[in-house]
Parts: structure tokens; sequence; C-alpha cells
């Protein structure tokens, strides 16, 4: 803080501005409370509305609602749906959990390789591993036979391939449920003489049960509400999203997805929810005197977690193998000498590779202007005194999105948009609508992602930087933000990822001129060019994986350059004892 002062000499004796500190926070905040009551609320608020009118926008009440729910062809999908959330979500977590407990509870080796290909499939667009699954057991599979006859269109391969979409985000939940442990317990339970079973039972699951409980909610929500991974192989097998899909671009009746939108978007509200109910009630697990839980090698422990890791592992690279392989293969299964050919899109499509250019610049400015107002908004929620009520309203917008599915939002954006009377009519078709769109679908997690770091620094920082007459934007960019590089390069690094890999809101959006690689995907497998979908599919990929990699970089260089400070305290500890402190 001494050195902020010394830059700024005289701060106190300065000219004042000709705005208070107080109302340029003001200003500030409500200027991002409105952005996102125009990015998030008014589209919501949009598709509600539509649901209730008819086709000359009368008010009807229910009555849309009652003639979706008296067609037993459409009410079918809501079965399904459920049906589709239950069984992906029991397989994913309890894969999850098992490939989670290996790495954080054996001494298994390679662990971060298991870990990094644990955490593939999130650099993928969800269509990947479905087009994977038509060319291994589709109607030319090499791997057909292996199905007895039976089909994986449909419930089947909607199923494997959603395990495979949804993995990595249950593995983050609970990986980080399973790595605070305190080892006193296990301790206590050994000279009580209790079996590793019962510990388990009675230590480990009800110690990571709010994990458990939130993986759970997260993947029934992208299970019902994600739209790729059943617009590719799910054959007649109709789900909520595939309906909001077909009556929107199929038929062109807006009205009737307006109302399978809000029952699509009943699911994850519910979800969201009942989560938010759980961690609010969860405790802290390890008190001021816990000791950290370590692993001890244990042979045949951990080669029991190192097969059981593998399988799951393999199960990942063979997906993801597939969808490169048949991307240099010229046709799939007759021709397979490799070739370039399926790179070659405009063959494929009219964009061409325009639509990788697009997602690119898409990306990046959704990365920009997202990290911006995401670390932004925090910021001024989070630091400093007063404004209470706007504070509160930004918060519980900042976590809206969470609970509202892509396809949803992406619909209401065309009702709120696209309306002649709205004076923003004019971004509607354009890249601005997407960036925007994209934005908002992925708000929550950048948001909190900032909360959780600005948590970690000191109050008094602030408090004595205002007690100086220092501005707090001076105080935010000499303090603040470099402590918090490595967060806002997640932050950005997490917008661009989700950017490339979106199909949900950006479906309904783009124009010919604005069509993304995403996009492109799912209409190059409409047309029967599965190998070049694939291959496009792959570019995301590969450029996700880069990024990632350039990230991982990055956040190494800053903190070895600027961060040294993050290393004092752990250089005092080794030494002050001799060794460095154990971490699990």
């Amino acid at each position: 803080m001494r050195d902020v002062m010394a830059d700024n000499p005289g701060a106190v004796g300065r000219r004042r501005p000709a705005i208070s500190e107080p109302a340029l926070r003001l200003v500030l905040t409500v200027a991002l409370l409105a952005t996102l009551v125009v990015l998030v609320l008014l589209p919501v608020g949009a598709i509600l509305g539509k649901s209730l009118e008819d086709q000359n926008g009368a008010f009807v009440g229910l009555a849309n609602f009652s003639a979706y729910l008296a067609n037993p062809a459409l009410t079918r999908s809501i079965g399904n749906s459920l049906l589709l959330g239950a069984l992906t979500t029991t397989i994913t977590v309890f894969l999850a959990f098992l490939y989670a407990y290996a790495l954080s509870r054996s001494c298994m080796p390679l662990k971060p390789l298991f870990r990094g290909i644990g955490l593939l499939p999130i650099l993928s667009p969800s269509l990947l591993p479905a087009i994977a699954l038509t060319y291994l057991f589709g109607n030319q599979g090499f791997l057909k036979d292996l199905l007895g006859g039976g089909s994986i269109y449909g419930l089947p391969g909607i199923v494997v391939a959603q395990v495979f979409y949804c993995f990595p985000h249950a593995l983050l939940i609970l990986t980080t449920a399973l790595a605070l442990a305190d080892a006193r317990l296990y301790e206590a339970a050994e000279t009580l003489g209790a079996s590793r079973a019962r510990m388990f039972r009675t230590i480990t699951l009800p110690g990571a049960r709010f994990g458990l409980i939130s993986a759970v909610f997260v993947v029934f929500t992208i299970a019902v509400t994600d739209f790729g991974v059943a617009k590719v192989i799910g054959g007649q097998f109709n789900v909520l999203s595939i309906d909001i899909y077909k009556q929107v671009i199929g038929q062109q009746n807006f009205r009737m997805g307006a109302v399978v939108g809000v029952l699509l978007l009943l699911p994850a509200v519910l979800s969201f929810g009942v989560d938010l109910y759980v961690r609010r009630r969860q405790k802290s697990m390890l008190s001021a005197r816990a000791i950290m839980l370590v692993p001890e090698p244990r042979r045949s422990f951990d080669l029991t977690m190192l097969a059981a890791a593998g399988l799951v592992a393999l199960f990942i690279l063979a997906l993801v193998g597939t969808a490169l392989s048949a991307s240099f293969v010229k046709f799939w299964p007759y021709d397979l000498s490799l070739s370039l050919g399926n790179y070659d899109f405009a063959a494929y499509d009219a964009a061409g590779w325009s639509s990788y250019g697009n997602s690119l610049t898409m990306a990046a400015w959704t990365a920009l202007i997202g990290t911006v107002c995401a670390f932004g908004g925090a910021y001024l929620v989070e630091k400093g005194p007063g404004l209470a009520l706007p504070r509160a309203l930004y918060r519980a917008l900042a976590v809206l999105p969470l609970a509202v599915p892509g396809l949803v939002l992406g619909l209401g954006y065309i009702f709120f948009f696209n309306s002649p009377s709205n004076p923003l009519n004019g971004v509607y078709g354009g890249l601005s609508i997407l960036v925007m769109s994209t934005i908002a679908h992925y708000y929550t997690v950048p948001h909190l992602m900032a909360v959780t770091a600005l948590k970690q620094i000191d109050g008094e920082i602030e408090e004595a930087a205002a007690a100086l007459g220092v501005p707090f934007w001076r105080t935010f960019s000499r303090v603040t933000l470099p402590i918090c590089v490595p967060t806002v390069i997640d932050i950005a690094t997490y917008f661009f990822l989700n950017a490339m890999t979106t199909i949900g809101a950006v479906v309904f959006l783009y124009a010919p001129a604005t069509k993304l690689a995403s996009v492109a995907v799912v209409e190059m497998d409409d047309t029967g060019d599965t190998a070049a979908a694939a291959a496009m599919a792959v570019m995301i990929l590969l450029t996700a994986a880069a990024v990632k990699l350039l990230q991982m970089l990055l956040t190494s260089v800053i903190l070895r350059r600027t961060q040294a400070w993050r290393r004092g305290r752990a250089d005092d500890l080794i030494d002050d004892a001799g060794h460095a402190p154990s971490v699990a």
C-alpha cells in the first residue's frame, strides 16, 4: 500500500473529481445491473410472456400448455427427458466418483495424466461424442455387430454420449469434495477396529455428500437441456430439447416453442434451487486443528484404482480418437486411406472456413467483454462500502443464468431482441448478439470465480486506501488486479472455451454471415457429411486444447515472474521447519 501511495504523491490534496467515488461506484454498479437485466432477465421474461399468447399476440393464459399436453407425441418427450436425465446422472456420477476417488485417495501412478484425460471432454462440443459413436456403432460402424442387432440411435446412444460430455463437470465437483478430509477421523476409526468398507460408508460418503448432491443436479440439468447429442444420435427418441428445436426451426411455431422452453426451464430451475439450498446448509469439513489426509501406498488398492481409472480414460480416449481418425478418412468404412479432404469445409458448407473464423472472433470478444464485466462487477459488489440494494440485485442476477438452459435463453433472445419496438433490435442477426447471449449464458461461473478470489483479499486494503484518499480505481489497478491476474486469466479462458463449443443459444441466433463452427457441425451432420462434421468438431477440440495449454503456460510465467509474494510464505515455512508442509 505504501508503494501505491508513493506512486501517487499528494493524492489527498488533489482537485476533487467531477463525480464522487460513491456516485461513480453506484453508476457503474447500476450500469452492470442494467446489462444483466437486458441480457438475462428480459429475454427470460419474454419467453414466459410468449408462452401465454396466441399467434396474434392475444393473451390466452395456459391454453398453449393445454394444447401441448393434449398431444401424446409431445408429452412423451417429457418422460423421455426425465428418463434420459436419470440414467445419465446415475452412470456419470458413479463413474466420476470412482475416478475422483482414484485421483484423491489412492497412490496410483500417472495421476496428472489421468486428470488431464478426465477433463478432456470439457474441451469438445457435445456433438463430438455423438459423431464418434455413429462411426463405431452406427449403421456403417466397425463395432455395430457388438450390439447384437440393436441400434445405437435413440436412448442408448444419447446416454453414452451424455456420460462422456457430462463426466468432467461431475469430476471437477467430486474431486474438490474428496480432496479435503480430516485424517484424524480415519485414524480414530482404524483404532476402533472399523473396516475400510465401514469407514467408506460412515466417513467418506457423508463427507462428500454435498459434492455428490451438487454433481447429481449439475449432471441432470446438462443431460435434460443439452441439444447437440440428441440432435445427432437421438433417432426417433424425442426429448424436450429436440422438441423446442423442431417447433422453432422446423415449424416456425414460436408460441409452442415458448411452451416447451418453459417446460425445459422447470427442471433446470428446480435443480438450481435444490443445489443452492444444499450449498447453504453445507458446513466446513475441516477445523483449525484438522490434519490433511494424505493417502498411503497400498499395492492392491492402488492397482485396482488404476485399472478402474484406466477403463474410464480408455472410454474417453476411444471416442476422441475415433472422431479424430474419422476426420482424416476418405470414405468411412469403405475407403480408409488418409486424406485432408474432410477439412475442405467449402466443399460441404457454403460458409466454409469462415464459420471457424467466426467462432474464433466471437470467442475472443466473449472472453474480453465477459471478463471485464464479470470481474469488474464482482469487485464492485464485494469491495467497498454501501450500495446494499444494487449489490443484492446484482448478485441475484449474476447467478440466474446458471438456471437458464441455452436453448431457452436463445429463444428468449429471439422474442426480445427481434421485437420491432425494442431499440436494441439492430443487434439481431449480427455477431454482437452471439457474443451477448454467450456471455449471459456462461456468466455465473466466472462471477463466482471472481468473488472467490476477491474474498481472499483482506478488506483492510480498500479501507486503508480510502482513508488515505486513494481512489478505488487506483487501488483496483495497482493492488487488486495484479493479485488476481491468475483468476482473470482463468475467467477469460472459461469464456473462450465455452464460446468455442457452445451450441444451445446460438443455434437460434446466427445468420448466414455469422454461422459458427458448432452450428456448422450440426448442419453438415444433417446433410450427411458426417466426416466433415467430425473434422470441424476436431478443429474446435484442438483449438480449445491449444488455448488451455496457453493458459497454463501464461499462468505459470506470471506466477513465477510477478507473483513471487505467493511463494514467500511457503519459503518461510521451509526455512523455519526444514521441509515443505505436506499437502493432500
